[in-house]
Formats: C-alpha cells, structure tokens, sequence
C-alpha cells in the first residue's frame, strides 16, 4: 500500500509530463479550521509525531517537496483519526496545491498541508 502511493505521488508530481525529484522534509505546517468556532489553527508537526487539534489527532509519516523548488509544493502523508471514537476519518497524501483532490471529510474539521518545513 505504501509503495503504491508513492507511485500515484510520483504521477502527481510528475504534472505537464516532466518529472520532479522529491525530498523527504523534518515535518511539515498544516492548517486547520474549526467550522463551528470558525477559527483557523496552524499545527508544526515533525515526521513521526502526532499532534491534538480538537478531536483529531493527526500523524505524520512524511512530508516531501521538489527539490528543484522547494516553495512550489508540499505533499504530506497523514493519519487523522478521531480520538472520541478510535477511527480513522483519513489516512493518505495531501497535496498543497490541490487540497481538495485528496481531502478530510470531517462534519466539524478541516485539515490541509501549507508547506514542508526545512529545519
């Protein structure tokens, strides 16, 4: 499963036909909203780390950028479940560019990738 979703990230990535070399980054900034409160949090995770933002409680596993520019672009690789109840609401890649093409369905919660961080 994890091998095939590098291979869907290298297709993503890889945009008008010509491929990008990707690095692994030390964590990455998501942002997330409160639909009800309406208020928006920015949550610094490092790779291998979980972080609280209301119920969720979100992992990641990886954060990776073009190499050749690094600003461009961040592709993340999450595990958000909800506390309250144990399960999973999503676990796979969030693109920066395209939040929407791979998203968190949550009825309260949003959660989506700015960057990668550097250091």
């Amino acid at each position: 499963m994890r091998r095939s979703a590098a291979a869907a990230l290298a297709i993503v990535v890889a945009g008008a036909g010509q491929a990008q070399e990707v690095a692994s980054a030390p964590g990455a900034v998501l942002r997330g909203l409160d639909k009800v409160a309406g208020a928006t949090t920015d949550i610094e995770i490092v790779t291998g780390a979980s972080a609280r933002f209301g119920r969720l409680v979100v992992t990641l596993s990886d954060c990776r950028y073009p190499i050749d520019d690094p600003s461009s672009n961040a592709f993340a690789f999450l595990s958000i479940a909800d506390a309250a109840t144990g399960s999973m609401a999503f676990e796979g890649w969030m693109i920066a560019s395209s939040p929407a093409l791979s998203a968190l369905d949550d009825p309260r919660y949003d959660i989506w990738v700015l960057r990668c961080t550097s250091s």
